[in-house]
């Protein structure tokens, strides 16, 4: 269960009326993780040091006190849990036909009487079951246990030293007692584990920060959605600016993942979650550069002085000939993005300010230049998350002006001609390398597909454990 809740927690009350993250394992991803849970249980076992057992049996002239310590798991086999989802409730854990081999070492006493030596167990038809309460405790994912039973089979146990005939009749009672002394301490480790499992979900924290900006906030919005075949978490999924948290101008609106019955594992994002991202960036003081004239490459043709942009705007060889310029570039309004069938759209309010910078450093305004971006593109996944934009469109309008009118047709020209000749290509060139998805520590995703419908991007995947390949 552990994996299964650290898969739907790689993505968890809220402004939006809607959650903006969804995240679904489906009934195949349940049946992957039994096999994944089968290696690991044994793995966990025979790593897992098994405390020591004191007690006393009756053997009719007195009682044997005895000690089993320095237990260790020799060998470990079993068949693949069955992992079921319970509507309404959760998750039901079935064990069955686990065997396990023990060795240890023993001492007893009778009276005066002591003796030592070793022994070997072999248990065989452990059967266990256990049924999973997953619930929401104040926006994080919770998790308890409803009912746990456990049987032992049968067991074959063999002490090896001691000389002494007054231990024989133990030897004999307490084969039969050690099933007991075994079925007593599987459920109140499972509920032990449990009961770690929620502490850990409780500390998960629900805002992550992200970078010096951002941060994540994913408390549920919702209790789990458990059905026969899923369970899916209903995420907030909204960004916020650290130095100015505020609610966006927008809201989240309603979708509805699709099903993807032979994938693990679902994970859908609104475009509110993306949006959000932007407005934060926007809040934040982000979304804004200066540029200067230094950072211009000195082959291009154009550079940051009024001699040169007087060609464009020709009051200013008259007005401040000569001086230098520079640029404050500036989202004006949150660039906004839209999905639809297979398209990614994105609309950029711009402005660029420019000022021209005295002998001693100083800025003097001159205008203002609006600026309205339009792309569109596609984005897929081949190992890593790739994608490719071109522009739709782009007018600049004159905003505000200290100089006087002028008009913005060759500028725009130009700005159209250095955005698919700069901007794009380099952008594109990152976007064909790609970014490769975050997946947790000793896993990969593998086998996966992104979809991009109206209002919302999904990507449906496997997720394989690094190092068994399963």
């Amino acid at each position: 269960m552990q994996l299964v809740i650290y898969f739907l927690m790689i993505l968890t009350y809220t402004h939006a009326d809607y959650p903006a993250l969804k995240a679904l394992l489906s009934e195949k991803g349940l049946r992957d993780v039994s096999q994944m849970l089968s290696v690991q249980i044994q793995s966990k076992l025979k790593s897992t040091e098994i405390p020591e057992f004191r007690g006393g049996v009756d053997i009719k002239i007195g009682t044997v006190h005895y000690v089993l310590s320095n237990m260790r798991v020799v060998q470990c086999s079993m068949t693949d849990p069955s992992l079921v989802f319970v509507e309404g409730t959760g998750v039901s854990v079935e064990v069955s036909q686990l065997t396990l081999s023990i060795t240890g070492s023993w001492a007893t006493q009778f009276g005066i009487i002591h003796d030592d030596g070793s022994f070997d167990v072999a248990v065989y038809n452990i059967h266990i079951y256990t049924l999973l309460q997953l619930g929401d405790d104040a926006g994080r994912l919770s998790i308890s246990t409803v009912q746990c039973s456990a049987d032992v089979g049968s067991v074959d146990i063999h002490f090896h030293g001691g000389a002494s005939f007054f231990f024989q009749p133990f030897v004999r009672a307490f084969s039969g007692q050690i099933s007991g002394m075994i079925r007593e301490q599987i459920c109140p480790a499972i509920q032990q584990a449990i009961n770690g499992l929620e502490t850990t979900l409780q500390e998960i924290p629900v805002n992550i920060p992200v970078d010096p900006y951002l941060y994540l906030s994913i408390p549920l919005t919702s209790s789990p959605a458990v059905t026969h075949h899923s369970f899916e978490l209903d995420i907030k999924g909204e960004f916020y600016s650290r130095s100015s948290p505020s609610e966006p101008p927008f809201s989240a609106s309603v979708f509805d993942m699709p099903y993807a019955e032979n994938y693990m594992l679902s994970i859908a994002a609104s475009e509110f979650l993306v949006n959000s991202a932007a407005y934060a960036f926007l809040s934040s003081g982000a979304l804004q550069i200066n540029i200067r004239d230094d950072m211009i490459p000195k082959s291009s043709p154009i550079h940051l002085n009024t001699s040169q942009f007087g060609a464009f705007v020709p009051q200013l060889r008259t007005m401040y000939p000569n001086m230098e310029m520079q640029v404050l570039l500036y989202a004006s309004e949150t660039p906004l993005f839209s999905f639809s069938s297979g398209v990614i759209e994105i609309h950029v309010p711009a402005a660029a300010k420019f000022s021209a910078v005295k002998p001693d450093g100083a800025l003097l305004p001159l205008f203002r230049l609006d600026v309205d971006l339009n792309f569109n593109g596609s984005a897929r996944i081949d190992k890593n998350l790739t994608g490719a934009f071109q522009m739709k469109n782009l007018t600049l309008t004159l905003g505000s002006s200290e100089i006087g009118d002028f008009k913005t047709d060759t500028l725009e020209q130009i700005s159209v001609m250095a955005v698919k000749m700069f901007l794009l290509p380099k952008l594109n060139a990152a976007l064909k390398t790609g970014f490769p998805l975050p997946t947790p520590q000793g896993f990969s995703l593998i086998n996966s597909q992104l979809l991009i419908n109206n209002g919302f991007v999904a990507i449906f995947t496997d997720v394989q454990d690094s190092l068994t390949g399963l």
